[in-house]
């Protein structure tokens, strides 16, 4: 009579367990582990929301903090490795899911440089995670009365990054023209970075840009940006091409940089 093999912990049946990591060495073991945290991580942005941590969303993170730990404490792991490990470790300690996903995330990025995988390489997948922070009510810092128009932007990569840019710099709001791609297709919701969902946006006439205050342009032939004087509201308006803004623009801007 033969014996069954008893069945594998949920967390291990897609991913190898991390006793058995012992058996790679040097760089095939970094790669192997930024490879299954690249999984958990795709796993955990699929099933979590950031309101609660499911048991397989604990699985998950448990698996991440048992492959640092495994790491952290190797011999074979260089001071750097192993620091980056203890600092993932830090992060998981209590298995919140914002901070521990960011955790996961730094770690994976780690070890993939220290493989050799090339940065370009990094930026493969959407994660969800940082749109969490936007539905636990955080409040967003930003200079009331400046906005952004977006002028016939057709790239959604484009857009996307925009509007993390613009977030990051403070801006209240980007408003989009009808000729605009969609700041919700998936290569915009990718360059975005979860800005989509922290900075406001929405579609706007430019018949509409008089009310906002002063505009000013960004194209080729003007005015160097380092030497323009921004007011304090306004409205920074972009060009598809940055070639010439249509003429239904040109009338209201104060400043072409």
């Amino acid at each position: 009579m033969t014996k069954r093999r008893k069945a594998a912990p949920k967390a291990d049946r897609c991913m190898i367990q991390v006793r058995l990591l012992s058996k790679l060495h040097g760089v095939a073991r970094t790669r192997k582990c930024a490879i299954l945290l690249e999984r958990a991580q795709l796993e955990l942005s699929e099933i979590g929301d950031g309101s609660s941590v499911t048991p397989r969303m604990a699985e998950l993170l448990a698996y991440a903090r048992d492959l640092a730990a495994f790491l952290a404490g190797e011999a074979e792991s260089s001071p750097e490795l192993a620091a980056a490990a203890g600092a993932c470790l830090k992060g998981l300690a209590r298995l919140e899911y914002p901070l521990a996903f960011r955790a996961i995330d730094d770690f994976r990025h780690v070890l993939m440089r220290i493989s050799g995988q090339a940065p370009a390489d990094w930026d493969l997948h959407d994660f969800v995670s940082p749109r969490a922070s936007a539905a636990e009510g955080l409040a967003r810092a930003f200079l009331p009365g400046l906005k952004v128009y977006l002028e016939d932007i057709r790239s959604p990569f484009n857009v996307g990054t925009i509007l993390r840019t613009a977030e990051a710099l403070g801006f209240e709001e980007i408003l989009l023209s009808a000729g605009c791609a969609d700041p919700l297709h998936p290569r915009a919701l990718r360059s975005s970075m979860g800005a989509v969902d922290l900075i406001p946006w929405r579609r706007c006439s430019p018949d509409e840009l008089p009310g906002f205050g002063p505009v000013f342009a960004l194209e080729l032939g003007g005015c160097p940006w380092t030497r323009s004087s921004f007011p304090t509201e306004d409205c920074l308006s972009s060009d598809r091409k940055s070639w010439a803004f249509p003429n239904r623009v040109l009338p209201w801007p104060k400043g072409v940089a």
